[in-house]
Formats: C-alpha cells, structure tokens, sequence
C-alpha cells in the first residue's frame, strides 16, 4: 500500500515583524494555498492547526481559530504542537486522516507572532519543566544551546568560525530572490565575522532571529486529485521519529544525556534517525534528493544537518560548503529559500515553509533561486523535547 497522498496547493505570508494577531498571517497563507490548489474554501474537510503558545487562548485550538477565521464550513478540526516540528506534526495528522479514508481534502496551517528577541519559557513557577529548569538553573538561552553545537563541530571535526561564516553567505545570497524572506541583503564572509559575538564562537549573524509568519499546506487523496485534474506532487514520507535510548548527544533543552554503561548507543543518533525514517517510508535514499531544506537555528546547525540527512558523512560537512556544494547551482543545494537565517523562526509555521519551499522547486518557479531539474526534496526539522521531523516531496 502506498502512503502518498497529494500535494496539490502550498501558500505564504511574507516573515517579518509585522504585530498583528498570528491568525491574520495564518488566514492569508490558507487563503493562497486554497487559491493554488484552485479549491474552495467549502472543499475543505479537515483543518489542522500548528499551535502557537504565546498568543493567548486561541493559540491552544488552532484547528478552530484558523477554520473559524475562514468562515466556519462545517469542517473536522484537529491541533498540533510539537515546538518547530509542529509543521509537519500537524502534516502528518492531515495525511493520516486522509490515508484512513475520513477525509479527501485537507488544510494544514501554521501561523506565529513572536516576542522581540530569543524565545523566553512561559511565565510561573514550573520546577518539573526542563525548559523552565535550563533558563532558571543555567541561564541556557537557545544561542547557548547553538554554540554548544558549534564547539562540538569545532572539536570534533577541525570546524572554523570562517566555515560557519561561509553558510550565512550562502543561505544570504539564496533569501535574495525570495519574495517572502524577511531579509533579503547579500552578506560578506567578513560582515559576518565582524558582526559581535552572542555566543562563543558564533557571531550575531550565524544566528536566526524570530519573526512572525504563516504558512499553509493543501493535502488531498491521491483519486480526489485524478477526479479534479489537480496537478498534484506526492508527499512521499513525514517522519516524526523520537530518540532511541540512549541519547547520547544533548538536545535542547536538556542539560544531560543518557548513560552507556549498561546500554550500548543506538545505530543511529537522533537527528540521524529523522532521516533515516523518511528515507526509508519514501523508499528514497540521499542520492535521490535534489535539494534539502534544513533546521538552520544556527550556521554552525545546519552543516550538523548535511550530514545527518546523508549528504555526507561525518566531519565533511565543511567540505561540502567550502567547495559549493550546497549552493543552487551545487550538487545539492541547501536551503534555496533562505532558511531560517533569512526567514527568522515562526515556530508553528516553519516546518510548512520548508514544504512550501520544496513544492515551488519541485514545480519549477522559484524564480531566482530554482534548482534545475529538481525532481525530490527533503525537509528537515526538529522540534524540542525529542520531536523529529522531516518531510519528503516529489513529482
């Protein structure tokens, strides 16, 4: 049996700093891929929303917020959460829904307005929460986190600031010709080297911002698209894997791994295993990919992901961006779109970018910054307390 369904519309609202109410960015964003799918609002049976935390009640029911926003169509709802994997978290639940047959036409929204500067734990006392424990007990905020992982690199693998430096470049001259990038200015190696230092070793500019944004997703049953005459692509694997125990690589927001003195490390470290999954659902492997999309908090992050979606082993990463390989034009473009470095993050809507990024690649229009002959992509993601994710598309 195949899980392929349908993708058959994907639509955007531009990232930036624009404080309105995260549901105006979701609303426009549905609203696009609806008109790029060229179905109507009443087609749609099921809504799914990507929750947002830090926008009051609504942000909790953002199935219900996003379809009553719409106009209430009499629509299933359903929510997600699962930090930034949350996109493809609520992906998944629309694709299930419609593998199951309960549904032939589904709407996946993910909208957020952010706080200025790094994202902060809820407000109150939450003594059994990690996430409050890392910022009240360590003061980890996520650059700390970020630049843990470049030391790591560093150690490990012989990693220089000027390597990371050469990502922000690249991923900088990408976000140029992307019409929904919040920034869009071309940097140099030296500009980013000389911009000041939030976290040893990376500089301000190796780090994204936050941002608001949205982002929405169209899915349909395969005999619905035929029915419609729908140019259609082919979501080929979500992958929402968690960690083999032991994890014995830190992931945010823990500040301890588990111990190998009485079970021996998985095959397979976590990030690896995200991949890996998708792979194998899509019966795909990384030589069939023609470009990725990746979790990009940091510069220093996104080469840990070239080699954890098998673009290369271990330790080349930096080999790969020295020599151009992961530029449009490369061997396997990184991060067309821009990525987070000039997207910033909207958490519940960044999973969806990436699938919106992969979709308009895939179709041939994304003027600027198309990869030729682009015949699969894939997304990765990840969200906090052991949430994968990674998406594959294909013609």
């Amino acid at each position: 049996m195949s899980n392929d369904v349908a993708l058959v519309g994907v639509g955007m609202h531009p990232w930036g700093k624009w404080g309105r109410p995260f549901q105006s960015y979701g609303v426009h964003a549905a609203r696009a891929a609806l008109a790029d799918a060229g179905l109507d609002w009443s087609d749609v049976q099921l809504v799914v929303g990507g929750e947002t935390v830090r926008n009051g009640y609504a942000g909790y029911v953002a199935g219900a917020t996003f379809a009553q926003a719409l106009g209430w169509n009499g629509a299933r709802v359903a929510t997600a959460y699962a930090a930034c994997a949350t996109g493809a978290q609520a992906l998944d639940t629309a694709r299930a829904r419609i593998l199951a047959g309960m549904c032939d036409v589904a709407l996946v929204v993910g909208a957020d307005t952010t706080p200025k500067g790094f994202l902060a734990p809820n407000a109150g006392e939450r003594y059994d929460d990690p996430d409050w424990l890392r910022f009240r007990l360590l003061g980890m905020t996520n650059p700390a986190y970020f630049a843990l992982y470049a030391r790591r690199r560093m150690d490990l693998y012989g990693a220089t600031a000027a390597d990371f430096a050469r990502v922000k470049v690249k991923n900088a001259r990408h976000g140029l010709a992307n019409p929904y990038a919040r920034y869009r200015k071309e940097v140099a190696l030296d500009e980013v080297m000389a911009s000041p230092v939030v976290a040893d070793p990376l500089h301000l500019l190796d780090i994204c911002a936050t941002s608001d944004g949205g982002a929405a997703v169209v899915l349909t049953s395969s005999e619905f698209a035929r029915s419609r005459g729908l140019p259609a692509l082919r979501l080929r694997a979500v992958a929402t894997v968690a960690p083999t125990f032991p994890n014995t690589v830190i992931e945010m927001p823990n500040f301890a791994t588990d111990s190998t003195a009485a079970v021996a490390p998985a095959d397979l470290t976590f990030r690896d295993s995200i991949a890996h999954a998708a792979y194998e659902e899509a019966g795909l492997g990384p030589e069939d990919v023609s470009l990725a999309e990746v979790y990009d908090l940091s510069t220093a992050l996104e080469l840990d992901w070239y080699e954890n979606i098998g673009l290369c082993k271990p330790g080349e990463a930096e080999q790969l961006v020295r020599a151009g390989d992961t530029t449009v034009g490369g061997r396997v473009p990184v991060n067309p779109s821009g990525g987070l470095a000039c997207f910033g993050e909207a958490v519940p809507a960044q999973a969806l970018a990436q699938v919106c990024e992969v979709a308009w690649q895939l179709r041939g229009v994304a003027e600027g910054r198309q990869v030729e002959g682009a015949q699969a992509g894939i997304t990765a993601n990840q969200g906090l307390f052991g949430h994968g994710s990674s998406v594959i598309v294909s013609v």
